[in-house]
């Protein structure tokens, strides 16, 4: 497990995002010697947003990269809450305008209807991704794993691509990749700012019940870590 903290003079989480963002972009490059396309995995939320912005306007040939998400709400593309929204509004700009974006989202009115086509999407993309780069709530919930959810164990166990979510700590029914596709990448990068995230994690580190905190199943295999206070 390795871990990138800020030490410039700009911003903190500014520099962490160009960090991060060098980082993916790197990876990315590195593959593409060795591929015809390749595929990056993101997640949505307040945090990427900075990071996504760097990594949108670095010179890649983005029309040989695929984008997908760790998971996404169930709403429509437009919804101030889609996760879709923020990938198209913030990453999909300048040079990356070019990459290709696979939603986790159909007209289906529920993921449960859904999730079956949303896997067969994905299950035609460049695996192993070449990075995947999560975040991380403070229940300890990365992609939609919550600690409360009814699906958790089938998440955790399932060898579907996708599993429709529900949890009382959430407004909206999700869907999202399970921890199997997850772990399928090359490499795993950790975004979180704030000390909140960062006791969360240190809690995390300390105990191995995967259930109480999520982000631990990833713990166990080797995980970048990117955080600011």
């Amino acid at each position: 497990m390795s871990s990138s903290v800020s030490t410039s003079s700009s911003p903190p989480r500014e520099q962490l995002a160009t960090q991060l963002a060098e980082s993916v972009a790197s990876a990315l490059a590195v593959d593409l010697t060795n591929q015809e396309r390749v595929l990056l995995i993101v997640s949505g939320g307040s945090t990427p947003v900075p990071f996504f912005a760097r990594l949108a306007a670095v010179d890649l040939p983005w029309e040989r990269v695929d984008i997908t998400l760790a998971d996404e709400r169930w709403v429509d593309e437009e919804h101030k809450d889609s996760n879709a929204r923020l990938v198209r509004e913030h990453l999909l700009q300048g040079p990356a305008a070019a990459a290709r974006f696979h939603p986790l989202t159909t007209d289906d009115g529920t993921p449960e209807e859904g999730a079956q086509e949303v896997a067969k999407r994905l299950a035609g993309l460049s695996w192993p991704a070449s990075a995947i780069v999560l975040g991380m709530g403070g229940d300890g919930h990365t992609a939609s794993l919550f600690p409360d959810s009814g699906e958790l164990s089938l998440a955790l166990s399932s060898d579907e691509a996708t599993v429709a979510v529900r949890a009382p700590s959430v407004p909206q029914p999700r869907i999202t990749l399970s921890a199997g596709w997850l772990h399928q990448a090359r490499r795993h990068m950790l975004h979180i700012v704030g000390d909140d995230k960062r006791a969360v994690l240190a809690r995390a580190m300390g105990g191995d019940d995967v259930r109480e905190l999520p982000i631990r199943v990833f713990l166990s295999c080797p995980l970048a870590i990117y955080w600011a206070p």
